[in-house]
This record gives structure tokens, C-alpha cells and sequence, in this order.
């Protein structure tokens, strides 16, 4: 029988806890300010985690973080996954998991049979399927022990289809409160991972400093978040989080809120539960001895090669207690401005655009909007309202990016793009089809044709960057 509650403060600490002391298989699900989390749990140990807040977004960043050490996991084969498994919309994907729920058949969680088709297709083996789901789980439950009132409900004797590992909850919660202990450390300047960095103050000092984290970071503040930077220039993204904290707290750096549907999510400074027990540190390789994974599909293959050329973060495995809990006085002192050359927003400049967009569309009110959003984020665009002369133009101005619509008068998107991809200089030009159509069927023919990707009207400003965060990047 399920189990329902409404609360007015809700103890997500407690209840895990709870279901890790018990031996039936069960999904938690929780609701709270229109988000939804279900945690998946087989005799008191995790196999998934998942928030309805985009998990084929969260999957593509954590597929990307692996394709750097993986080769199989190309973008064409996320791509590829995510035209297969995602959903058009956040409420199909809730609907579906809900219906999973009611009718014990679990086969309907999307994101996880994606990962499933990555390891039946043995673009992933068992271990890094493994280490995948542990990262997934970890940014999951690092939400969910913010959430403070909602509502709650148990669904028993719910198995998963397909079991890939069983991650241990006690060692699981000590990490994550303590990462969330760090980020609070940074609170007010950054309450969220999920917040966007732009550049304000724009000198040669300033410049060098913050290109003593990353090269190249300042060109890619332009609208994505900590979290999506974090992939960006591979690095962790408390630790990227850590680093910028000076540059923030001096004003030269601003943070701009999450944008929708990523502001629903709680923030980091809302406080956490604290373990009224005495905490034991453990190391990456004992947090790792505690992942169980299915006797069906286990290999003897190590978890990842080393690369000496990757910030360790990119091994995919939890940092110690002791790493993360560190607060980032230390790096703050380091990284102090120069006070000898004072800056002053007299001396502000904008980033320096780098990615062409070509957009081809009939209708002048999507171009508008098109434009408005990239252009905003620094992107230079290009927009095309006559699909007969778009492809002397895209020969012409040679974009980065190809947004192409799929229903236009005197020629389609689908013969564009087969006149586009027939042109060598872009063969490896991504080209994604902008179309109101949800159909199954335009999908494949648009993969057919060449297409990178496919994004559906009407699309978020978020929806919008998140395409051009996965070709571009």
C-alpha cells in the first residue's frame, strides 16, 4: 500500500534514513513548490535518483564530463539519446514517472532507460555506468536535502527494469551535507550553482586574474550557469564556485538569478540538517568500495584511466570530506585583487563575442526572438527570413551554428539541411531543426537529412541555450 503525507516542514534527511534501515524495495516521491524528486531505494541502498527539474539536461552534462575520458560518448550518440528518450515537455516526463509509479512499471523512467540503452549498446560498460548514475544520484540528493515543506508518498515493491548498482545512503548523505556546508560558506554572493556569471569589470589585471582559473573562461560568461561553466572548462563546480568567490564579492563578476525552470530548485543558503553524529572522513576509494553494482553486469575493467592532463574531478569520483568542507578563505586571500591598479566600471568592456548563429526562419517574430535571446548573451546572429537565398548566405557568413525551421514556404528544413550537408565546409557544421512538431517521425526524418538536433516550439530562452551549450561547447 502507499504511504502519503503533507507537511509543513519536511524532513528529507530523516526520511531517507529511514527507508536505508528498511529491506523492501520503494520509490520516495516528493513534491515541493512544483518540483518533483523520486528516489528509487532496493534493501535500503539507492539505485537512482532523479528531480523533474531537466534530467536529460542534467544527464548531457554529466555524459559530457565522462566523453572527455570516454570516447564511445560522442555528441552524436548523445544527441542521438536524447532525441530517442527525452520528452517534449517537462509535464509528459512527469506524467510518465507518475504512471510508473501507480502502475509498478518503472520502465517508464525515461532518463534512466537511457542509461540503460548506453550500457546495452556498450557505449558505456557496467563500472562507468556505475559512476555515472553515483554523480546523477549526488546532484539529485544535494537538492533534495534543501527542500524544507511538500508533500511526500511511498510506492512499494517498485523495482527498477534493469539493476546497475546500489549506492550505500549514510555515506551518500555525508558527502552531500557537506558539500552543501561549502556552498553555504559562500553565501550571500552565491546561493546557487545554477546562478550566471557575467564579466561587469573588464581590466588587464582583472582579465589575468580570473584567467588564472581557466584560460577561457571569461568568453564563456555569457549566460550559462556554474554548473554548465564547470563542464565547460572541466572543472568541479564548487571548486570553479570557490575560485570566482573573490571576483564576485569584489563586484567584478555578477550573478544573475537561475532562469526558469532552474529557480524553482531550493538554494544552497536555506540551511541544512546537520548530523548530530560525529562524521567520519573517508576517501575517494572507500566512499567507491560502498557502490554495489548488478553481479549480471559487473566487470573487472577500473573505473577510469588516469589522465594527467584532467583536473581530478573529471575521475568521476566523490572528493573527501576534508577537500570539499574546506571554506574558500584561503582562496579568497589568494586570489585578492591588486590593490595598486584599482578597477573602476569607467573601465568596463564587453565580452568579446565568439560563435556565429545563423537562424532561418519565415516568420520575422521568431527570428526577433531568436536574436533577442543569443544576442544577449553575447553570440553574434545572423538571421535569414528567406529560406531560397539561406544557403548562399550561410555560405557567406560561415556560422558556428546552423538554427534551421522545419516548416517553410518554397523549400523545407529537410531539404535545406540535405542542401546544406551536401556542402563539405559543412559537413561538421551542427544544424538543429526548430519545428512545433512533437512528432516521433519528424525526429528520425530529421536525423536522416543530417540534423545535430531538434527543438520544439514554443522553447524557453533555457531551452534555447541549453542547444547551443551541447554543439558548441
Amino acid at each position: 500500500m502507499n504511504n502519503f503525507a503533507t507537511f509543513t516542514k519536511l524532513p528529507p534527511l530523516s526520511l531517507l534514513r529511514h527507508l536505508s534501515n528498511c529491506s523492501e524495495n520503494t520509490c520516495l516521491q516528493v513534491q515541493s513548490h512544483s518540483v518533483h524528486w523520486w528516489i528509487y531505494l532496493e534493501d535500503g541502498k539507492i539505485a537512482y535518483a532523479t528531480h523533474s527539474i531537466e534530467p536529460f539536461d542534467r544527464l548531457e552534462r554529466h555524459l559530457r564530463r565522462l566523453s572527455v575520458q570516454i570516447p564511445t560518448l560522442t555528441s552524436e550518440v548523445r544527441v542521438q539519446l536524447r532525441m530517442m528518450f527525452e520528452p517534449d515537455s517537462t509535464s509528459e516526463s512527469i506524467q510518465t514517472i507518475e504512471s510508473a509509479c501507480h502502475t509498478k512499471s518503472p520502465q517508464q523512467l525515461l532518463d534512466y532507460q537511457a542509461i540503460c540503452w548506453l550500457l546495452t549498446q556498450r557505449y558505456l560498460n557496467s563500472t562507468q555506468a556505475a559512476i555515472l548514475i553515483q554523480e546523477l544520484v549526488k546532484e539529485v540528493v544535494e537538492s533534495f536535502l534543501l527542500i524544507k515543506k511538500g508533500t511526500y508518498e511511498f510506492h512499494e515493491n517498485l523495482n527498477l527494469s534493469q539493476k546497475i548498482c546500489r549506492l550505500d545512503v549514510e555515506k551518500l548523505l555525508i558527502v552531500s551535507q557537506d558539500r552543501l556546508k561549502a556552498w553555504q560558506n559562500l553565501a550571500p554572493h552565491i546561493t546557487s550553482p545554477l546562478q550566471r556569471p557575467y564579466l561587469w569589470i573588464n581590466t588587464k589585471t582583472q582579465v589575468q586574474k580570473i584567467s588564472e582559473i581557466q584560460p577561457n573562461l571569461i568568453n564563456w560568461m555569457k549566460g550559462f550557469s556554474l554548473r554548465h561553466l564547470a563542464v565547460i572548462v572541466n572543472q568541479d563546480e564548487l571548486q570553479l564556485a570557490q575560485n570566482l568567490y573573490p571576483h564576485i564579492q569584489s563586484g567584478a563578476i555578477l550573478l544573475h538569478e537561475p532562469d526558469p525552470p532552474f529557480d524553482k530548485l531550493p538554494k544552497t543558503d536555506n540551511g541544512v540538517s546537520h548530523n548530530p553524529r560525529k562524521v567520519t572522513q573517508f576517501t575517494n576509494k572507500e566512499l567507491a568500495s560502498q557502490i554495489e553494482t548488478s553481479p549480471a553486469t559487473i566487470t573487472q575493467e577500473p573505473i577510469l584511466p588516469k589522465q594527467k592532463q584532467i583536473i581530478p574531478v573529471n575521475k568521476v569520483t566523490i572528493k573527501s570530506v576534508d577537500q570539499i568542507s574546506s571554506t574558500p578563505t584561503e582562496k579568497v586571500e589568494a586570489a585578492k585583487l591588486d590593490e595598486n591598479q584599482p578597477v573602476t566600471p569607467q573601465e568596463t568592456v564587453a565580452p568579446r563575442k565568439i560563435y556565429k548563429i545563423v537562424s532561418v526562419d519565415d516568420s520575422p517574430v521568431i527570428l526577433k526572438e531568436i536574436s533577442r535571446f543569443l544576442e544577449d548573451e553575447s553570440f553574434s546572429v545572423v538571421t535569414i527570413d528567406n529560406p531560397l537565398k539561406a544557403v548562399m548566405s550561410i555560405i557567406r557568413h560561415q556560422p558556428d551554428l546552423i538554427l534551421l525551421d522545419l516548416n517553410m514556404e518554397g523549400i523545407d528544413g529537410y531539404e535545406l539541411c540535405r542542401i546544406i550537408r551536401n556542402n563539405s565546409k559543412f559537413k561538421n557544421t551542427p544544424i538543429v531543426m526548430v519545428t512545433g512538431s512533437k512528432g516521433f517521425v519528424d525526429k528520425v526524418k530529421a536525423r536522416l537529412v543530417g540534423a545535430s538536433g531538434y527543438l520544439t516550439k514554443p522553447f524557453t530562452r533555457a531551452d534555447l541555450l541549453k542547444m547551443v551549450f551541447m554543439h558548441l561547447t
